[in-house]
């Protein structure tokens, strides 16, 4: 196989779809290494949520190539199977169990047997609880882990269910609009927070905010019309007329 294919975590190649005629991907092409964090913006419209709905499974491209780790075809598999793959994916709105404390959140979302009995009889183990305890400091929650979570503001909402999808062990993260709502300090420790997690596995990040993005520090993907219109740093791009007249200058 080609080495730069082996060498990838996530490889799109010419990956289109199309919705009544509309066509919401078009030749898209995308490389993610492994332990790297990337920045996606665009304008609405401009196909980052179809790109992550074809990642994880949930629509299939009329064409093209999404491959895992140089070998997986995402295109055969469910979203399941992808889920178990090591691909994570976090949505704009929070989704946590409101009405369980913070370490309930984080150890019904640890990587386990989750049968019907498996989860019946299952007690954590040292291990587990280590971890979750890890977890927690990651994400800014240790001092809130007797916490209902739905007593935490919505930033620390985010937090916990990046925490949920961290229990889960992902190597590639993909998290949509993480600052949507957030305090501005939440925004920077969510900034922080984020560079912290991409030391140990790839992270994929969908933004509108700038001066988020330009926290992060990290190469950037403008999509416009279901392709990419330009990639490099965040001042690279916004040096680009083109980015400029579809995105920026709006």
């Amino acid at each position: 196989m080609d080495d730069r294919l082996t060498n990838t975590l996530l490889y799109l190649d010419n990956v289109s779809v199309s919705f009544d005629g509309f066509r919401a991907l078009n030749g898209l092409s995308l490389v993610i290494e492994p332990g790297e964090m990337r920045a996606i913006i665009g304008p609405n419209g401009a196909g980052k949520t179809t790109m992550m709905d074809c990642i994880t499974g949930k629509t299939r491209p009329d064409e093209g190539t999404i491959l895992f780790e140089g070998a997986t075809d995402l295109t055969r598999l469910d979203e399941a199977a992808i889920a178990e793959l090591g691909i994570g994916r976090k949505f704009q709105r929070p989704t946590v169990f409101e009405s369980h404390t913070v370490w309930d959140n984080l150890e019904l979302a640890l990587k386990a047997p989750r049968g019907p009995f498996a989860a019946l009889f299952h007690r954590t183990d040292d291990a587990e609880r280590a971890r979750i305890d890890a977890i927690l400091t990651t994400i800014r929650l240790a001092d809130k882990r007797n916490e209902l979570a739905a007593n935490l503001s919505h930033g620390q909402k985010q937090w916990l269910e990046i925490g949920m999808l961290l229990a889960q062990s992902p190597k590639l993260l993909l998290v949509d609009e993480p600052a949507a709502g957030m305090t501005d300090a939440e925004t920077a420790e969510t900034a922080i927070l984020l560079k912290e997690i991409a030391k140990t596995r790839s992270v994929v990040v969908v933004e509108h905010d700038m001066e988020f993005v330009r926290d992060l520090g990290v190469k950037v993907t403008v999509l416009h019309e279901g392709s990419v219109l330009a990639e490099g740093s965040l001042d690279h791009v916004s040096a680009d007329p083109r980015v400029v007249e579809v995105y920026l200058g709006r």
